[in-house]
């Protein structure tokens, strides 16, 4: 399917070169007696690689034709992933280079959605905050507060994030999947 710049809109996946773009971010230049030119920063949903493109606003797009599966995370084994589709109960094995950053914040029965081009997974996309656990960080002593400097914690799937003094070991915390950074500590 083509769309013009006028139908563009963040999170779609366009088809440039054979391959899968998510548009993370675009904006409009307007030029006088001229063509508007957008300017995009995609995503390659393959390699992972960021790039930014600027082209004329007649140029029309080709939409890609990419697949999002809702699956369940059940375990990793030799850099292989293994998901389950949460609807056909079918289990797909992913390699770790298509994973990439998201094995940061997958823990066993995790959610996310595999992404297919052209009937293989290109890419896991995660929701954008996970609660994860600190499995090791330095003790907090009285009279740390929030307000203070950081510390270093390791979370439960290998993570290193820096987080507030008042944070101790088997605290459940908030981390934003696309920075990696701490949000805040989760209490149930």
């Amino acid at each position: 399917m083509v769309i013009g710049f006028g139908e563009l809109k963040r999170g779609l996946t366009i088809e440039m070169e054979g391959a899968p773009y998510k548009v993370e971010e675009y904006y409009q230049q307007k030029m006088q007696q001229r063509a508007p030119v957008y300017h995009l920063k995609l995503r390659n949903l393959i390699t992972g690689q960021q790039v930014e493109k600027a082209m004329s606003g007649t140029v029309k797009l080709n939409l890609a034709q990419v697949e999002n599966r809702e699956v369940t995370f059940l375990y990793e084994a030799d850099g292989t992933y293994t998901f389950m589709d949460s609807a056909t109960f079918e289990q797909y094995e992913v390699l770790a280079n298509v994973v990439g950053e998201a094995s940061n914040y997958l823990t066993d029965q995790a959610t996310a959605e595999l992404v297919f081009f052209k009937g293989r997974p290109v890419s896991v996309e995660l929701e954008t905050t996970v609660d994860l656990v600190v499995a090791e960080t330095a003790p907090s002593f009285k009279g740390d507060t929030a307000s203070g400097g950081g510390k270093p914690a390791t979370l439960e799937t290998g993570l290193v994030v820096n987080v507030p003094m008042f944070v101790t070991t088997g605290d459940k915390v908030r981390v934003d999947t696309r920075t990696g950074t701490y949000l805040t500590r989760v209490t149930s």
